[in-house]
């Protein structure tokens, strides 16, 4: 990494428990191409304030994570269809002070639908209704998914969400099976007061063929380990951190790393 001076091009991260997650991804790729870039997370204190520096210090990129994917869409300039179709915000661009707001989660939960083949006749049970929920049933919706069932206990978030991609919503779980069960709740998250707590029960994860869960941090949720344990097909939440930093990368920089380069950053990311 080049020594800091004041030609240094700065993006950042804004979550309420940053990791290094991002920190190391970005820094490495920066490192390998030879640019003269840094990466920092920060927990805002107050998101207009954090948003209002981003532009008047010219901050090029800031990542958005739980809770302000939603509550930041109205502090920027510009939504684009991406964020705009789902009412949340994961990536902001800041172009001379004109902030443009985007979601690569989705891209990320698209992508991995796909590339782990999983039958779009499958049923879905989604847990949780926050912006990372609505990157996931949006992806679901248009990969084909039609049996999806958002389990949120607020009723006005959890109904409108799924009411808005045609699925069905539950305040509970209350015993219910699906092909594919889906964490988009903090539950594990390291930092976090569920930690060491499964999102899904034994029930759900043994009757399930495919378990994902958003969470990054740990890459092996309670969730993830449960799924291994039981012989299950499991999605992670590192791997959509991997492709959704991916594309805040190529957003900011305007340059695509190599399929190797991205292998050595995110290799380096899940060393620490």
């Amino acid at each position: 990494m080049p020594i800091l001076n004041k030609d240094m091009t700065l993006c950042i991260s804004l979550s309420a428990r940053p990791s290094n997650n991002g920190t190391r991804f970005h820094n490495h790729l920066y490192d390998q191409l030879d640019l003269n870039w840094i990466y920092k997370a920060f927990a805002p204190t107050d998101l207009a304030q954090a948003i209002a520096g981003v532009r008047g210090l010219g901050i090029r990129g800031c990542a958005v994570s739980m809770p302000y994917k939603e509550d930041v869409m109205a502090l920027v300039d510009e939504l684009d269809p991406s964020a705009k179709a789902i009412d949340s915000v994961n990536t902001i661009v800041n172009t001379d002070g004109h902030l443009k707001a985007y979601n690569t989660d989705y891209t990320a939960i698209e992508q991995l639908l796909a590339s782990n083949a999983v039958p779009t006749d499958y049923s879905v049970l989604v847990q949780g209704a926050g912006g990372m929920a609505k990157a996931t049933v949006a992806a679901l919706r248009d990969a084909g998914f039609t049996d999806v069932t958002v389990i949120a206990r607020n009723e006005d978030t959890g109904r409108a969400l799924a009411e808005q991609y045609g699925f069905q919503w539950r305040a509970t779980l209350d015993g219910g099976t699906a092909d594919l069960i889906i964490n988009v709740t903090p539950i594990g998250m390291a930092g976090g007061p569920e930690v060491d707590s499964l999102s899904f029960p034994e029930a759900a994860i043994a009757a399930a063929k495919v378990v994902f869960d958003v969470v990054a941090l740990p890459a092996e949720t309670p969730l993830i380990k449960a799924a291994r344990g039981a012989g299950k097909q499991a999605i992670t939440g590192a791997e959509v951190a991997t492709i959704q930093a991916l594309e805040q990368f190529v957003l900011y920089t305007g340059v695509r790393p190599t399929d190797e380069q991205v292998r050595a950053a995110e290799d380096f990311m899940r060393a620490q």
